[in-house]
């Protein structure tokens, strides 16, 4: 590797160290601020102490699951038809361990920051007003936000080099170690979307089974307001917020990230070798850009971080705005010069913005359909004037309109990349979308800390102007919610379609002319396509099943507590919240494994069975189904909370009114679909396709079960 690509990455890692200790300074400066009200910090503690009991219980869980798929990749090594599979071996297993444990600490420093932000959020409402809260929930947020990217990219980057140098000292060309290296960092990736499907879908059983519960019991046959003391679930609902859109959120968008960058890498090293090929010399540029981008856009977070907490701003949606604009702005002018001076390829500035803007219009497109500000909203909010039913059914045809728009955009942004530099600009364009994502992450995660803040108001019982300030910051954090489910949805079809093109690259399914060799008229390509089709909805009913088992025991748990001790909602006495609390973790941890199990083993399984095309056409349909599917699922649940919302503020009768009765149901059909069933699809096919890409020189090399029983029929 030349001198300049040298410097190059260790600038990277520099960009990355310094994101890391502004992290660490953030952190120390929340953790500074004092609270003056004892009971609000005492009502943190509760929320603190479940949040950190449930990751504790998590991770003895992962722990266990991580090593023993580390050693399965080190052993695999060793059987000779996985001999040459760089992703399978020592390395895979080195770079797995290595990937979810930089995942799984970003989500443990965004827990710690957000059960400290929540209190000191509360406090600054009181005490210094709007401007004084966003800052400190903003700031509690940035830190999940800048350790996701930081961690991320360090990790990678570092693992790379690594590789590419122990390759290299093992006897290997400078092209041979390139290519090793991109393909063995796919481990690292395989390691974050572990993390992240267990955060996700254990979060995300955790979060709603407690808010589903929480809402039944209390708002709707006990007629108490939401985050009343006097309601056992309101600890274990408001620790949900952080264990489900903290830790599952920022483990999610990791993936994600992680994911753009390991494709890009692939599909750049493929680039390089057809240059060599045709008797060029060899160019780090195509699988160093990606990387440059990645930091860019690291150091763009940081900037936009440091510019918001450079004073009190008092409109919370326009300054969270301009945070992405500035982000987005830095990183696309960057390109701008890079791409021209750097890599000379004019054309990667298309890529880049294509992925840039897509991820802006697919969270404005989901705003519009979950904020009240719009008419999508409004209409389920009036629908719920004639009670639960056509409540639920305008949701639920609000969020299937809501595909189209959403597709579009997507399908458009994906042509214009291959247009400019056909499959690597498509990997472009997911790390250019990905590339804004410390400050996405930011945005995102000031909204649970702005929600646990109004509830430990109410439960403190604060003056009402507080909770109005807080109820304020949430209602912006509903949207920013959305937005962020938005870019999730966007960002893992362009993740995943770059990795299902790697995976291509790598099974061998593009002839010499560079033509994609996958007929979808054979029986094994349509077989895969149903089954991947299938996949999607069997996930979700069992995520959504888990969350209705879990809500079930919280409810009778709640209705429990009120009959054998009136004093509670008498207020003379303390619910037990730790029981409830008990309920939502012990529901989580058990019904996680399964949905777990199945996204890791269908790849397995369809590849040995139909071959390396069988899964190819397994793969698409996952694709296709799953991105209907998320963005069904989240804004139709974004839209019923929201509804709910708007009745709340006095509109078709307010608090108590037969619209907000209905109103709540059309909530808690929603909160397992937009919080625990719609999030996990994204991760659903992105880990498939990045064990499929891991995987692929094995189903290419090896007769499938399909092939075998073809011959047997012909006689062959």
């Amino acid at each position: 590797m030349d001198n300049a690509s040298i410097l190059i990455l260790c600038l990277i890692i520099a960009a990355t160290l310094i994101t890391i200790f502004y992290v660490f300074f953030l952190y120390h400066k929340i953790g500074r601020i004092k609270i003056a009200n004892p009971d609000v910090e005492n009502i943190s503690g509760y929320i603190r102490e479940g949040a950190m009991a449930f990751l504790r219980r998590e991770f003895k869980v992962i722990i266990p699951f991580v090593l023993i798929v580390a050693v399965i990749l080190v052993v695999l090594g060793f059987i000779p038809v996985f001999k040459n599979v760089e992703g399978i071996g020592w390395e895979g297993g080195l770079s797995f361990i290595i990937g979810a444990t930089f995942s799984a600490l970003a989500g443990y420093i965004g827990m710690l920051s957000a059960t400290k932000s929540n209190a000191r959020t509360t406090d600054a409402a009181a005490n210094r007003g709007m401007g004084g809260a966003l800052r400190v929930a903003f700031t509690g947020g940035s830190v999940l936000g800048l350790a996701v990217v930081g961690l991320g990219l360090l990790g990678l980057t570092a693992l790379f080099i690594s590789f590419f140098y122990i390759y290299s000292a093992m006897g290997s060309a400078q092209m041979t170690a390139l290519s090793q290296a991109s393909h063995v960092i796919s481990g690292y990736g395989l390691g974050c979307s572990m993390i992240a499907l267990f955060d996700r879908v254990g979060g995300g059983i955790y979060t709603k089974a407690a808010d589903v519960g929480a809402d039944i019991v209390g708002k709707i046959e006990e007629n108490i307001p939401e985050d009343d003391p006097r309601n056992p679930a309101t600890i274990a609902d408001n620790v949900g917020d952080n264990v489900g859109d903290i830790a599952g959120m920022g483990s999610d968008l990791c993936e994600s990230y992680v994911g753009s960058i390991i494709s890009c890498l692939t599909l750049g090293a493929i680039l390089v070798q057809q240059g060599v090929s045709s008797g060029q010399p060899i160019n780090f540029s195509f699988v160093l850009f990606p990387l440059i981008i990645a930091a860019v856009g690291v150091l763009a977070a940081v900037l936009s971080v440091i510019l918001v907490r450079s004073r009190e701003w008092k409109d919370p949606q326009k300054t969270l705005d301009l945070a992405t604009y500035i982000s987005t702005g830095i990183v696309f002018i960057t390109t701008i010069f890079l791409a021209i001076f750097y890599l000379q390829r004019a054309q990667a500035i298309g890529a880049v913005s294509a992925g840039l803007v897509s991820g802006i219009l697919v969270g404005k497109i989901a705003e519009l359909y979950t904020s009240s500000d719009y008419k999508g909203v409004k209409e389920v909010a009036k629908e719920s004037e004639t009670g639960d039913a056509t409540n639920v059914i305008s949701g639920l045809g609000l969020g299937m309109k809501s595909t189209f728009l959403t597709v579009l955009v997507l399908a458009l942004g994906i042509v214009i990349a291959y247009l400019f530099l056909g499959n690597y600009g498509i990997g472009l364009a997911a790390v250019g979308m990905l590339s804004v994502a410390g400050i996405t992450i930011s945005v995102d995660g000031y909204g649970p800390i702005s929600d646990n803040a109004g509830g430990i108001a109410e439960m403190s019982k604060l003056d009402p102007s507080v909770r109005e300030i807080t109820d304020k910051l949430d209602a912006v954090g509903n949207t920013t919610a959305a937005v962020g489910k938005g870019f999730c949805i966007g960002s893992a079809t362009f993740t995943a379609l770059a990795l299902f093109l790697s995976y291509a690259q790598a099974a061998n399914l593009f002839d010499a002319a560079g033509a994609a060799n996958l007929n979808v008229l054979l029986p094994e390509v349509i077989i895969g396509l149903l089954l991947g089709a299938m996949l999607p909805y069997l996930f979700s009913s069992l995520v959504i099943g888990s969350v209705g088992k879990a809500a079930n025991q919280m409810v009778v748990e709640v209705r429990r507590q009120f009959a054998e001790n009136p004093a509670i909602l008498e207020g003379k006495q303390l619910p037990d919240y730790k029981k409830c609390v008990d309920i939502s973790t012990k529901a989580s941890l058990r019904e996680m494994i399964l949905p777990g199990i199945i996204a890791v083993i269908s790849p397995f399984i369809v590849g040995f069975v139909l071959g390396k095309r069988g899964l190819g056409g397994m793969l698409i349909g996952a694709l296709s189904s799953a991105i209907m599917l998320a963005i069904f699922m989240a804004n139709s649940g974004g839209a019923w909370d929201n509804a709910k919302k708007y009745i709340e503020q006095g509109h078709f009768g307010g608090k108590g009114s037969k619209a907000h009765k209905a109103a709540i149901t059309g909530d808690t059909v929603g909160d397992p679909l937009k919080d625990t069933a719609g999030p996990t699809m994204d991760i659903l096919i992105k880990l498939m396709s990045i064990i499929s890409l891991i995987m692929a020189p094995v189903f290419s090399q090896t007769s499938s079960l399909w092939e075998v029983l073809i011959k047997a029929v012909s006689g062959q």
